[in-house]
């Protein structure tokens, strides 16, 4: 696997998977933009990076917000002179019983873990195109995609979204030679998990998986290389699940 001379964007690159597969793919040899709302961790993701001998570049970027996705990408090809690998990370959630959740709140993950990964699979993908680049769009989905879990109802709307966008996108982009696949994570040890800590379910969510561990960043962030790099050519509108088995058995 190399990814030497590439150029990827990576939305939520501040944190989590995203700042994970940041640097993994800096080791790789690839150049880095961070797409990311908080400037403190993408700066610093960026930081990490360089001190690493390794180039990237920081960009705010709310991917609720299709203009700002597409500077993201705009900035990858002015700095760095091509695109080839975007992935569509950025995401959030929110946990409550559904007939306590506000329709202000499911709009919001909508939003961001929904539109998100359209705005980019656009923006990335029109980019592709122009610069005749057969390059690869990977998107964040999630064992949500697929499982019902209580408490997350806005989250399996949108992550059920993302495995459909995913198929779709690469029948219509493969044409212009742009793979479309997916990575579908289990319970990751990020930020986003926590409201499940503060309800004391780490523990439950452990035993869905069939070693009995939340998985680390480190491990989505390898596959999504995998992924990204000339290795898995042969993969297209696929979701792959990174879920240490969760989806195969009934924890």
């Amino acid at each position: 696997m190399n990814l030497q001379g590439t150029v990827a964007v990576i939305t939520g690159g501040g944190s989590g998977i995203g700042r994970a597969t940041a640097l993994k793919f800096a080791r790789e040899g690839a150049r880095v933009v961070i797409a990311e709302y908080n400037e403190d961790t993408g700066r610093e993701t960026v930081n990490l990076i360089e001190a690493a001998g390794g180039e990237a570049t920081f960009v705010r970027t709310d991917v609720s917000d299709f203009a700002q996705v597409e500077t993201a990408v705009n900035v990858a090809v002015d700095t760095y002179g091509r695109l080839d690998v975007m992935f569509n990370n950025a995401g959030i959630g929110h946990f409550a019983p559904l007939l306590d959740h506000e329709p202000k709140d499911y709009e919001c993950v909508v939003q961001v873990n929904q539109h998100g990964v359209y705005y980019g699979i656009l923006a990335a993908g029109r980019k592709m195109r122009d610069l005749q680049i057969k390059g690869t769009i990977i998107n964040t989905a999630s064992v949500y995609s697929y499982l019902a879990s209580p408490g997350v109802f806005s989250y399996h709307a949108a992550k059920g979204a993302v495995k459909m966008m995913t198929q779709s996108a690469a029948l219509e982009l493969a044409p212009y030679g742009i793979r479309v696949v997916a990575v579908a994570p289990g319970g990751v040890n990020t930020p986003i998990i926590q409201g499940y800590k503060d309800m004391g379910l780490e523990e439950n969510m452990k035993r869905h998986h069939m070693r009995r561990h939340l998985l680390e960043p480190e491990q989505v962030a390898n596959v999504v290389a995998f992924l990204a790099s000339s290795d898995a050519d042969g993969i297209n509108g696929s979701v792959v699940m990174v879920d240490d088995g969760l989806a195969a058995f009934k924890g």
